[in-house]
């Protein structure tokens, strides 16, 4: 799908370091910048979120078409209209997390999982997907440390989580030209940077004129 802006995505394990990393990069970008998330990032997809997060005995299926619904409704309503109107989005999440979550950690086909995403995206994808790639077990200890309740998906067992890491690697792997691997273990400010440089590329290959602060 073509628009006129920058489409960013980070993805990763719980405890990588997204949301710290997602919020530094935009104040390097500064303005012309939405931050958004999955699910979230509109009133009716942040309610879904809410229900997604706090209820524990949902089967593969009612996820899987759950964060449909806030994509599609996401999609609509916040990140094309910025795309196209110019603005560089980083988003934390989108399908490439419904095929690691759902997918790899849940069983669900991938190719079901494909007819989906496009159903709920239009068939937008990202330009470009930082995936912080961490051990789970370091992660969920990074999650118990903080100040932070932990989310049903935290409290789930280590085997799901190490899952969800296996299927984000396989993306990398397929997907190499859009999805830059980055080691979650680096330094938080090696992170950025990386980030910085990366984002700096795909800016000047897409023509945008953004100034960096």
């Amino acid at each position: 799908m073509k628009h006129n802006g920058l489409f960013i995505t980070l993805e990763g394990v719980e405890g990588a370091g997204k949301s710290t990393q997602i919020h530094r990069l935009a104040d390097a970008i500064g303005e012309n910048v939405l931050v958004t998330r999955e699910p979230g990032g509109t009133p009716i997809s942040e309610q879904i979120r809410n229900i997604f997060l706090s209820n524990s005995d949902m089967c593969a299926s009612t996820e899987l078409l759950l964060i449909a619904a806030a994509r599609a409704q996401h999609v609509t309503e916040s990140i094309l209209p910025a795309l196209n109107t110019g603005q560089i989005v980083i988003c934390d999440r989108f399908s490439d997390a419904t095929i690691a979550y759902q997918g790899y950690r849940k069983g669900i086909a991938l190719q079901q999982i494909e007819k989906v995403n496009h159903i709920a995206t239009g068939g937008l994808t990202p330009d470009v997907t930082f995936l912080l790639d961490l051990s789970p077990e370091i992660g969920l200890q990074r999650k118990r440390n903080s100040d932070e309740p932990l989310s049903r998906l935290e409290h789930e067992k280590l085997t799901s989580h190490q899952k969800v890491r296996q299927g984000y690697l396989a993306i990398a792997k397929s997907e190499p030209h859009r999805v830059v691997l980055i080691d979650a273990q680096l330094d938080e400010d090696t992170i950025h940077q990386l980030l910085v440089s990366e984002t700096k590329k795909r800016i000047v290959s897409s023509k945008s004129f953004i100034s960096y602060t």
